[in-house]
């Protein structure tokens, strides 16, 4: 079943009566999509300014709503417009200055099983913005979102067989960044 089997006529419809200028119904497309849009932002550039990069996802589509024709489903729409947004951030901070990664370690009580969780996510986190953008946006919407090779294919606009391989380089270049992190999953 695709993501995009949700009722498209529901969809349709919002946006036409978003189009005649109900507020009511963008705010039910935000509630319906915001959920998948921060999964994929957050998957892509960690907790730090997702929320930013979300919340213009949505002003964005409001702002050039007109430009959707309904020719792919409302979901996949906006998470072409999320990505691209995510790439824009991406760029603009390997343009900054990177100051150092330091994590604080933080240990508030949790167990060690808890702190090692945490631990693993945030060495993913930190690997995943190190993988070079073309191969994270594959990553994020194949393995995190859980989107088909076609859909993924659809969202990013490029062919299927470039989604298959820069899916299987990433996942390559993805172990390596891990292993030069220091990431042994499973050991202890």
């Amino acid at each position: 079943m695709s993501r995009e089997s949700m009722p498209y006529s529901e969809d349709k419809a919002l946006v036409e009566a978003v189009r005649s200028g109900d507020n009511t119904a963008f705010r039910q497309i935000v509630l319906k999509y915001e959920k998948l849009i921060a999964g994929v932002v957050k998957g892509m550039i960690g907790e730090d300014g997702a929320d930013d990069v979300g919340q213009e996802t949505f002003i964005r589509f409001y702002r050039s709503i007109d430009q959707y024709k309904g020719e792919s489903g409302l979901g996949t729409y906006l998470v072409r417009i999320a990505v691209n947004l995510t790439l824009n951030e991406i760029k603009k901070r390997k343009n900054r200055q990177w100051s150092s990664l330091d994590d604080s370690t933080k240990v508030n009580g949790e167990t060690t099983d808890e702190y090692s969780r945490m631990e693993s996510a945030e060495m993913i986190e930190k690997a995943m913005t190190k993988l070079e953008p073309e191969f994270r946006s594959v990553v994020v919407l194949r393995i995190m979102q859980g989107y088909s090779t076609k859909e993924t294919a659809e969202i990013l606009q490029i062919p299927l067989g470039t989604v298959l391989s820069r899916l299987a380089r990433g996942q390559e270049k993805l172990r390596e960044i891990l292993k030069q992190l220091g990431y042994r999953h499973g050991e202890g």
